[in-house]
């Protein structure tokens, strides 16, 4: 047997290739893994086209196994490692030692996908603190979602809460589009009892949000002006929480929607990281006028992954999964993701559950 994983020297998808290597041995306090899936992220489409720059931590200056997010199962334990038993479902953190509080730079140079290598393999050595139990009532293809996009959408939410303390009751929660972060944001948001607005250039996609308890769906691209909406809708009140995944030319409609006191996530930048124009207000006074708070979010401890893994077994939630690859269509997976069409999570199979 081999390892089998896809690399990338980080110039684009079509640079994506498929090598095989010897199965390593858990060494003391690691264990070894089969993995199941892996769920991609719009950060791995960036990294992989080497665009995702903006944290010092991101060299590219090699060839890397890309993605974070993974389900598998553990075969075997090294020395030294108690928490774990072989034949346990776990998943991945995204960054390792991130453990609670606010993340480090220290903590992010050990970022899986980049600048550690990835998770997009047949197998894969994990120091045993790295790793969560996965729910047992999810998929391999459905767990291997929460990671990052889950996680990020419930620090969203809850992440200024103290930890247990899990909110959004009568609270106006507004998501932008129908991608990973969005949709878990929706899901979380509507188990906590928020009402939910939620952003779309498709009608389809928002169909299919309403389905998902969705209260108020806007078309961004027939509706230009969506931020009047959303305070028509919240009735002048505005929205207390924004899950910002827009970045360039949605950031000042998020401004002119937020309610008072309320919390603008700055999440992605799917619509441009450069503003089209200076001719508009400063960040600062917008952020004055109504006493917001504009925060970046780049996913969550351990401590608030396990707390969101406990909310959503009390709820019993299950993340939307779009569409599933297999392990050879792994570049295809990719450019799915690129194409904007995803309505949830996009998976690569890789191990299927027996």
């Amino acid at each position: 047997m081999s390892v089998k994983k896809w690399i990338s020297p980080l110039q684009g998808l079509e640079s994506l290739s498929q090598v095989a290597g010897p199965l390593p041995t858990p060494g003391p306090g690691e264990v070894f893994v089969k993995i199941n899936a892996v769920a991609l992220n719009y950060r791995d489409v960036e990294v992989v086209k080497g665009e995702y720059k903006h944290h010092k931590t991101a060299e590219q200056d090699a060839t890397i196994v890309p993605c974070s997010d993974m389900c598998g199962t553990i075969l075997s334990i090294g020395s030294d490692v108690s928490q774990w038993s072989e034949g346990d479902r776990v998943l991945s953190t995204f960054v390792p030692e991130h453990y609670t509080g606010q993340v480090t730079e220290k903590a992010l140079s050990g970022s899986l996908g980049l600048p550690v290598d990835g998770v997009l393999a047949t197998h894969r050595i994990f120091p045993a603190y790295a790793l969560v139990a996965a729910p047992a009532y999810m998929s391999d293809e459905e767990a291997c979602t929460l990671p990052i996009a889950a996680l990020t959408a419930w620090m969203s939410i809850n992440g200024t809460r103290p930890v247990g303390q899990a909110g959004g009751n009568h609270e106006y929660i507004l998501v932008q589009g129908t991608g990973g972060v969005a949709i878990a944001g929706l899901q979380i948001a509507k188990a906590a009892g928020a009402k939910v607005i939620i952003t779309s250039s498709s009608d389809a996609k928002l169909n299919q949000a309403k389905q998902f308890g969705a209260d108020c769906t806007i078309n961004y691209r027939t509706t230009s002006n969506w931020e009047d909406q959303v305070m028509q809708f919240t009735q002048g009140h505005g929205a207390d929480i924004i899950l910002e995944t827009g970045g360039a030319q949605t950031l000042r409609k998020s401004f002119d929607c937020i309610a008072w006191g309320g919390l603008i996530n700055c999440i992605g930048y799917v619509s441009g990281k450069v503003d089209a124009t200076e001719d508009r207000l400063n960040v600062n006074l917008l952020a004055l006028r109504r006493t917001v708070t504009l925060k970046g979010i780049l996913n969550g401890p351990k401590d608030r992954f396990e707390e969101m893994l406990q909310f959503y077994e009390a709820h019993q939630i299950k993340p939307v999964v779009n569409r599933v690859f297999s392990f050879a269509e792994a570049k295809k997976a990719f450019e799915f993701l690129e194409s904007g069409s995803h309505f949830g999570k996009v998976v690569i199979q890789i191990h299927s559950q027996q």
